[in-house]
């Protein structure tokens, strides 16, 4: 069966945007989504190589102490899923159904990049479950990535 989850249907549709750096787009679909800080620590990791391991350290490193964790990373290896981790498991495909629905209707102009979307659907997912810390991998945007549209507790650089 080829059957495709509502997420992936509503991904792929921003899936051939092309990136467009500023914070502006994010900072108005997250006051839509209500979404205006996350309610748990988070720590946002930036830099040129290994964020992603650091994010995996973090995310051992707190889990081994007993905090729920959320982890936001990508690119993926295998399923998109693997991106937004809750208590280090990948979410689940109803999860990301509702979280895209979401963020299609906070995107009034139609003008979210495919990345910036993803972000926003996993702070929708980390704002739902109970978690102690979320760590959020910078994307190519630097300083003007969607993962930065608002101010963390930490920062790795």
């Amino acid at each position: 069966m080829n059957y495709k989850f509502a997420w992936e249907l509503t991904r792929d549709s921003y899936e051939a945007r092309p990136i467009r750096l500023g914070l502006d787009r994010v900072r108005r679909a997250l006051l839509a989504m209500e979404l205006i800080r996350p309610t748990t620590v988070s720590i946002v990791v930036a830099g040129t190589n290994g964020k992603g391991s650091v994010c995996a350290m973090l995310d051992a490193i707190l889990s081994a102490a007993g905090y729920r964790v959320g982890r936001y990373t990508s690119p993926h290896l295998v399923s998109f899923r693997e991106r937004i981790l809750l208590g280090g498991r990948p979410v689940s495909n109803e999860i990301l159904d509702a979280a895209f629905a979401v963020v299609r209707s906070a995107d009034c102009e139609d003008s979210l990049t495919s990345f910036e979307a993803d972000t926003l659907a996993a702070l929708w997912c980390f704002e739902r479950e109970t978690l102690d810390a979320i760590v959020l991998e910078v994307g190519m945007g630097g300083r003007l990535d969607a993962v930065n549209a608002f101010d963390a507790d930490c920062a790795i650089v």
